[in-house]
C-alpha cells in the first residue's frame, strides 16, 4: 500500500473536458505543486455523494488557502459517470474528476478492495492524500467505506495546519 514518503503511482487516468475524454498523467498532474487526491468507493453512492465530495466543494477555497493547488476525487469507474457525477453535484472549478475505469491507479497504489459481497466488485478504498511534488506527505485511509471521516476535507485541511505537511 502506499504510503507517506512515497512517489505517486506514474499511471495515467482520464477526465472529461469540452473536447471530450483526456488522458491524466498523475505525475504530471502533481509535479510541482501540492495537490489534494481523494477516492471514493463508487460515483453516486450515498456516502462518496451526500458528504464525501461535496466537503470538497465546500472546503475548496479553504484548501487552497493553504497552498493546495488541485484538488482530485478519483473512483474506478469510467470518465462520463465521472463527469456526470461531477456535473450533479456541482463539482465546477473546485474538484477534478478523476476516473481510474481500468483501476490501474488504484491497484499501484494498493489501495484495491473486493466488494463483490455487496454487488459491487473491486472498488478503491475510501482515502485521502496530500501530495507535495508528486510525493505523499500525508495519507488517511478509512477503516470503514461507509464513513468519510479521517478522509473527509476538514480532516484534510486539519492535516495541511500540522507541520508534517506545510
Amino acid at each position: 500500500m502506499l504510503k507517506e514518503g512515497d512517489r505517486i503511482p506514474a499511471v495515467t487516468l482520464k477526465k472529461m473536458t469540452s473536447a471530450g475524454p483526456t488522458d491524466v498523467s498523475m505525475a504530471d498532474y502533481c509535479a510541482g505543486r501540492k495537490v489534494v487526491i481523494f477516492a471514493v468507493p463508487g460515483a453516486f453512492t450515498p456516502t462518496c455523494s451526500e458528504t464525501h465530495l461535496p466537503g470538497y466543494i465546500d472546503h475548496a477555497q479553504a484548501l487552497r488557502d493553504k497552498g493546495v493547488k488541485a484538488v482530485a476525487c478519483v473512483s474506478m469507474t469510467d470518465q462520463f459517470v465521472m463527469n456526470a457525477w461531477g456535473k450533479s453535484v456541482g463539482t465546477g472549478e473546485h474538484v477534478d474528476m478523476l476516473a481510474d475505469g481500468n483501476g490501474e491507479f488504484t491497484q499501484a497504489a494498493g489501495m484495491s478492495v473486493d466488494f463483490s459481497a455487496h454487488g459491487m466488485g473491486q472498488r478503491s478504498q475510501r482515502y485521502a492524500m496530500v501530495l507535495e511534488d508528486g510525493v505523499v506527505k500525508h495519507l488517511a485511509v478509512e477503516s470503514n467505506p461507509g464513513e468519510a471521516t479521517v478522509s473527509a476535507a476538514e480532516a484534510v485541511l486539519e492535516a495541511l495546519t500540522e507541520t508534517v505537511v506545510s
